[in-house]
């Protein structure tokens, strides 16, 4: 299985993909550490801030100390200074916040998977004619259910994950997998500023089980 085979079946099996950033290392890894408890296996870290790349450093350290089986991508790339960055800190995949040819042309050279964030039809078959076989649509509270439903008979061949806005609730969760997604990334309504401003590991640990157990029933 290919490094990119093996980060696909790793976010399609678990059925979500946790995101988040924090400024701060010692939290950033406890909710590393958190989420793996839980069950995760492949999780996106986003360069959202000056701390993002020694943060992301320190994580990958902690990830080949004590979870070898973990993948962590990098997320809110936009350009191929910040995909060299992270391709040498060790990032097992990359995602943006929109398609960027210049970053899925160097991603296909290394064979690490790139998964863009596209919100029409334009921008996937975009895409889809660079070789790209897994799309974020975003932002998920904008797009919702309903479009990948309308749409998803034209791109037969790709993986749809939604990313922003996906709730927690079986609901919701069920609404996108109804609509043939094949995960859902989940920011702040999982990973919340709250939990990671009281230092809530606990609580975050408990409600991803809760979430992998919905998904879990819903695909069965």
């Amino acid at each position: 299985m290919s490094k990119i085979e093996q980060v696909i079946t790793t976010i399609t099996k678990q059925g979500t993909l946790p995101l988040y950033f924090n400024k701060d290392e010692t939290v950033s890894i406890e909710i590393l550490r958190a989420l793996y408890k839980a069950g995760i296996k492949a999780i996106e870290y986003t360069h959202r801030g000056i701390e993002a790349t020694e943060n992301f450093k320190k994580m990958i350290a902690v990830r080949d100390a004590e979870m070898f089986d973990l993948l962590i991508g990098i997320g809110t790339i936009k350009n191929e200074a910040q995909t060299e960055t992270y391709l040498e800190l060790g990032a097992d995949f990359f995602i943006s916040p929109g398609f960027v040819p210049e970053v899925a042309a160097l991603l296909k050279s290394k064979e690490i998977l790139y998964i863009p964030g596209c919100m029409t039809p334009t921008e996937i078959i975009a895409a889809e004619n660079k070789g790209i076989q897994f799309i974020k649509l975003f932002p998920g509270n904008k797009i919702e259910p309903d479009f990948l439903s309308s749409i998803k008979d034209i791109f037969p061949d790709l993986i749809f994950m939604p990313t922003g806005g996906v709730d927690t609730t079986k609901e919701n969760i069920q609404a996108w997998f109804d609509a043939g997604v094949s995960a859902v990334g989940m920011g702040s309504k999982l990973i919340s500023k709250k939990l990671m401003d009281n230092k809530d590991y606990e609580t975050l640990e408990t409600q991803t089980k809760s979430v992998l157990n919905i998904i879990k029933t819903i695909n069965k």
